[in-house]
């Protein structure tokens, strides 16, 4: 039995959970999140919890019984209270702005950048160099931040570029012009 998925989803109060045709629809405060269930598990939806169960022992089917669970709790959680990613831009003239579901960044490039958010996705920018990207989905949350980032990962250097905020840049050293 998996540890995860033998776990059941506790529902806050204001979330209403669908299941229908093989697709469970969240509903919250902040926002209605769907998704396809995998084959091979049941869902089991009462007032307070959801639990997750699996037809048989095969290996798809015990692949499948973590998985799912872990990926309604994400949409129980993103539909109340959110997902939020930290970024920091490092270097000097590097900056960013948002204007409304663009997100402009300068850095160190012969033109600038100009990112169109996803649907669902907003950034705050504080300072022109530290980034908040939010949303209620937490898989577009990452893949967001991980696509901010690839304009310009941080060098082992002088750790120019973009970073995220608990991301720990192992630097290297430099030349030491020895003759």
């Amino acid at each position: 039995m998996s540890r995860i998925g033998k776990l059941p989803v506790e529902l806050p109060k204001g979330v209403k959970v669908r299941y229908a045709d093989e697709i469970i629809t969240v509903e919250g405060p902040k926002g209605t999140l769907s998704r396809q269930v995998m084959e091979g598990v049941t869902l089991d939806i009462n007032e307070a919890a959801l639990v997750v169960t699996r037809n048989d022992d095969s290996n798809k089917c015990r692949a499948a019984h973590g998985l799912t669970r872990t990926l309604i709790n994400n949409m129980v959680v993103g539909v109340t209270t959110g997902f939020e990613r930290a970024l920091e831009i490092n270097g000097v003239g590097y900056r960013a702005e948002a204007k409304g579901d663009i997100l402009n960044l300068s850095l160190g490039y012969s033109h600038p950048i100009n990112y169109e958010l996803p649907s669902g996705i907003t950034v705050e920018v504080d300072k022109m160099t530290k980034l908040l990207v939010k949303g209620i989905d937490k898989e577009l949350v990452g893949q967001t931040a991980a696509k901010i980032r690839s304009f310009r990962g941080p060098e082992p250097y002088k750790g120019k570029g973009i970073k995220y905020a608990d991301e720990v840049i192992l630097r290297k050293a430099g030349k030491t012009g020895k003759k």
